[in-house]
């Protein structure tokens, strides 16, 4: 049977595969030992001069008889010497064979010998009688002199290794313009698939349609189309762009590459545009493939905008280089890249050209459908109760992101551990949900009964204003309870549906009902306090878009000055317009909030007993929920909610299971009341039989 010839690049793949064992990588401080070892080793056999060793009596004997020619004495102990001629002719000492080998030690003779003086002895004056010739000698010790250089050596280099660890961790300094992509092949297992998207379904079409570019070419170029270079995933935070990112990664049949816009940034100069090279070589020696670069403003902002003159020009080499790999000289087919960004706005506009990212993908905030989609795939993991509705859960969360809602789940779940509940419950939810649009309650907050007051009646003309004007959002929760960093108190208004557009009437009654808690304040107390920071701010932006971006006033008409190409520079040093013009804008913000301050003030002063009414209630209770506000104020102009809807229902029980607030006094009575005449409807049917 033939065998096939060998491949170096499948011996590559399969050993990349199998995880071929690396060389051993021995610890840094088997290579000190052993350079320890070496010196001491050099020490050992320094080839020196042959001397024997006398004793110290036998060396005075000596010196007395002339056998001592010359001596030296080292830090006062030790003494090595030469003997004379004299030794020599008597046969005290005998003269070292001569050997050609300069290496090699001679054992048969000494003229040289060492001995050990008793410290503090003077024999000054018995080598002075004698005419012995003598030295003194102060050494220090070898080994502590070996140390004193050696230690700052090694710190010096212990501390280049922790810089150049810390500066690329896993790398070699070598290996620095390697690119840090992590690589999904198509053999690897994903845990993360299209099924796990939900809420996206136009979004999620279109990315499957680049898995199909890949998979089946000849479908979309049979007609003689060209498959697109680029998909560009473009989205507020939290939607799912990264998500569908990983979506794609688990459904392609192609190999992979993920990795962030930061990753090609460092603190050296190229670095950058060397690492979109090696990134491209090794995407084409592995085509068809996905390029996947999540963030990609961090790299691809607009050149030239906001420069200094000392500003360093990395980001924009690495554009540069990215530019020219996605549609360059050395363009290649084959490649598809992906990139995610929340700022489209600020990209630079070579790299939204047709050619490089041909498509652009809006992925928003899901819709009421979608949201109850995102709801479903985030609760399989938890044990939800019987009466949990992910239908109302949908419609009160509004404006809610993919990652909100999945954040929302989590925190409910939290809360029903919280209270040792063998089940998420929709209380739980509802907690939920005004910890992440409030914030934390803080019940333990002290606040003086004057401001408390204040407070109470503060919120209640938010309420009031609220719930009597048409085209404001519904109340759903009215509280005194602090929340969050600075709120003493909050009016949780919801919409009944998902508003895309908003008229002049709904702007001003929105302003209206920020401008409540202010109003009610100024009737009650006849004077305002700081309360209402956040509400005039808002106010302020809200009535200055209506007058200078969407044309909804008299004194300017139909005129927007705000450019969406240069949203920081449209007004300040950079405005279009003269200052006659802004004159204009600012009168026409005052006669806008001056006009829904009289007709706030107005609504309140009539309805001032309901303002006093359910300020003293919240006094007492701290919360109302929207059933009690609807027996306290009526039915609301713009409408109530849907029966049924955020728990609603005609039993106390279950109105105080699902919103975790009693049933009001005039509930009670119609319930007593209709037990009572079905009571009297048996008695007369008793009597009648």
């Amino acid at each position: 049977m033939a065998k096939k010839p060998f491949s170096k690049k499948n011996s590559t793949d399969n050993e990349g595969q199998k995880g071929e064992k690396k060389a051993p990588k021995f610890p840094i401080w088997i290579y000190v030992v052993l350079f320890l070892v070496l010196i001491g080793f050099n020490l050992y056999f320094i080839p020196g001069e042959s001397s024997e060793r006398i004793k110290y009596s036998e060396f005075l004997h000596y010196v007395q008889q002339g056998y001592i020619e010359e001596i030296t004495i080292t830090n006062n102990v030790e003494i090595e010497g030469i003997y004379s001629e004299k030794a020599f002719e008597e046969g005290i000492a005998e003269r070292p064979q001569e050997s050609e080998n300069r290496w090699e030690r001679s054992d048969t003779g000494n003229e040289r010998f060492t001995t050990t003086m008793l410290e503090g002895d003077e024999v000054r004056a018995l080598l002075d009688t004698h005419g012995v010739v003598y030295d003194v000698r102060i050494e220090e010790d070898w080994f502590s002199g070996i140390f004193i250089w050696l230690i700052p050596i090694a710190l010096i280099i212990a501390f280049w290794i922790f810089i150049f660890r810390r500066m690329n961790p896993g790398q070699q300094v070598l290996n620095i313009g390697k690119n840090k992509a992590s690589l999904y092949d198509k053999q690897a297992e994903s845990k993360v698939s299209f099924k796990d998207v939900a809420g996206l379904e136009e979004a999620k079409a279109e990315v499957e349609e680049v898995v199909q570019f890949l998979s089946n070419p000849q479908k979309f170029t049979k007609l003689g189309g060209i498959l697109p270079k680029g998909v560009l995933l473009v989205g507020p935070p939290g939607t799912g762009k990264t998500l569908l990112a990983k979506a794609t990664a688990g459904e392609a049949d192609v190999p992979f590459f993920s990795l962030s816009g930061s990753d090609f940034v460092e603190m050296f100069v190229g670095v950058g545009a060397a690492r979109v090279r090696d990134l491209f070589k090794q995407a084409k020696e592995k085509a068809p493939c996905i390029i996947f670069i999540d963030e990609i403003d961090s790299i691809g902002r607009t050149r030239g905008r906001g420069m200094q003159m000392s500003s360093n020009d990395e980001r924009e080499n690495t554009l540069n280089q990215l530019l020219s790999e996605m549609d360059g000289f050395n363009s290649d087919k084959g490649v598809i890249i992906m990139a995610a960004t929340n700022r489209p706005d600020i990209l630079d506009s070579a790299l939204l050209r047709p050619g490089r990212f041909d498509r652009q993908i809006l992925i928003d905030k899901p819709d009421l459908k979608g949201r109850m989609q995102v709801l479903e795939v985030h609760s399989k993991k938890l044990e939800l109760s019987e009466e949990i509705d992910l239908k109302v859960l949908a419609s009160q969360t509004p404006g809610f992101a993919g990652a909100e809602l999945a954040n929302l789940c989590n925190e409910a779940a939290l809360f029903a551990a919280r209270r040792d509940k063998s089940k998420v419950e929709m209380e739980d939810f509802q907690d939920a949900i005004e910890r992440v649009v409030a914030g934390l309650e803080k019940k333990n907050k002290l606040i003086s009964p004057h401001e408390r007051k204040i407070v109470a009646y503060h919120e209640s003309g938010h309420a009031i204003v609220g719930w009597m004007l048409k085209y404001t959002d519904p109340v759903l929760k009215v509280s005194i309870v602090p929340r969050g960093f600075a709120a003493l108190g909050y009016t949780l208004q919801t919409p009944l549906e998902d508003r895309f557009l908003m008229t002049t009437e709904e702007l001003d009654d929105k302003i209206c009902a920020l401008l409540g808690g202010r109003v009610a304040e100024e009737i009650i107390f006849g004077k305002i306090s700081t309360g209402a920071q956040n509400d005039l701010e808002r106010v302020t932006n809200m009535a200055f878009a209506m007058v200078a971006e969407y044309g909804m006033s008299d004194e300017l008409g139909y005129i927007s000055l705000k450019d969406s190409s240069n949203a920081e520079g449209s007004y300040g040093f950079n405005k279009k317009y003269s200052e006659n013009t802004a004159q204009k804008i600012d009168q026409a913000v005052r006669n806008i909030i001056q006009k829904n301050y009289k007709k706030t003030l107005e609504l309140l002063n009539k309805h001032r007993d309901k303002l006093e009414e359910m300020a003293e209630t919240l006094l007492n209770k701290e919360v109302l929920n929207h059933l009690e506000l609807r027996d306290m104020l009526g039915d609301r102009p713009g409408g109530n909610y849907p029966e049924g809807i955020y728990g609603e229902s005609s039993s106390e029980k279950e109105i105080t299971k699902s919103n975790g607030a009693p049933a009001s006094k005039k509930q009670k009575k119609k319930k007593k009341d209709d037990a009572q005449l079905e009571l009297n409807t048996e008695d007369k049917d008793v009597k009648s039989s």
